[in-house]
C-alpha cells in the first residue's frame, strides 16, 4: 500500500497540534477537523478499492459475517454467524481476519471522535491532545487492515 497523502497530512497536524496552546487549539480546530474528515475519506475509499478487487467468494464471505452480525444485533438470529464461523474455506478465513481488522480500526475512530467532541464540549485541552494520539492510531489502525486486505486482491489478469 502506497501511503495516503491526506493521512499523512492529518497525522503532521495532530502530532503537532499536541503542542498547541489553548488559543491556538480553538483557532485551529476547524482546520483540525477537516484534515481528519479528508484522511478518514481517503481511508475509506482506498478500503472500498481494496474490497471491490477481492474474488467474489472473499466478497461473499466478508458480506455473509457482516450480515451475521448485523442480524444478530437485529434479530438475535445467529445461523448465518455459525455457518460463516463453522466454513474452513481460506475465503472465509481471510473474510474474518479482514473484518476483525477493519473493525478494530473502525472501534479506535470512534473513540477518537468520541474524544474530540467531549474535547470540544469542555473545552477541555488534554482530551483533545488525547484524541490527537487516537486519531494516528485508528488511521495506523486503517492501514494495517488495509494492508491484510491487499493480500486478498484477486491477481491482475494478463494481458495476451
Amino acid at each position: 500500500m502506497r501511503k495516503i497523502s491526506d493521512v499523512e497530512y492529518a497525522k503532521e497536524v495532530m502530532t503537532e497540534a499536541v503542542d498547541w496552546s489553548v488559543l491556538r487549539w480553538l483557532w485551529e480546530k476547524q482546520a483540525v477537523r477537516e484534515a481528519a474528515d479528508k484522511a478518514n475519506a481517503a481511508l475509506d475509499r482506498t478500503w472500498r478499492k481494496v474490497k471491490a478487487s477481492w474474488s467474489e467468494q472473499i466478497k461473499s464471505a466478508y458480506e455473509e459475517l457482516e450480515e451475521a452480525e448485523s442480524g444478530a444485533k437485529g434479530r438475535g438470529s445467529k445461523s448465518k454467524a455459525r455457518e460463516a464461523a463453522g466454513s474452513d474455506s481460506e475465503a472465509v478465513a481471510f473474510a474474518k481476519k479482514a473484518k476483525h481488522a477493519h473493525d478494530k480500526a473502525y472501534r479506535a475512530r470512534m473513540d477518537a471522535e468520541k474524544t474530540f467532541d467531549d474535547a470540544e464540549a469542555q473545552l477541555n485541552t488534554d482530551l483533545a491532545r488525547e484524541g490527537c494520539g487516537k486519531a494516528i492510531q485508528s488511521w495506523e489502525l486503517f492501514e494495517k487492515a488495509i494492508r491484510l486486505a491487499e493480500t486478498g486482491m484477486a491477481p491482475a489478469k494478463e494481458k495476451s
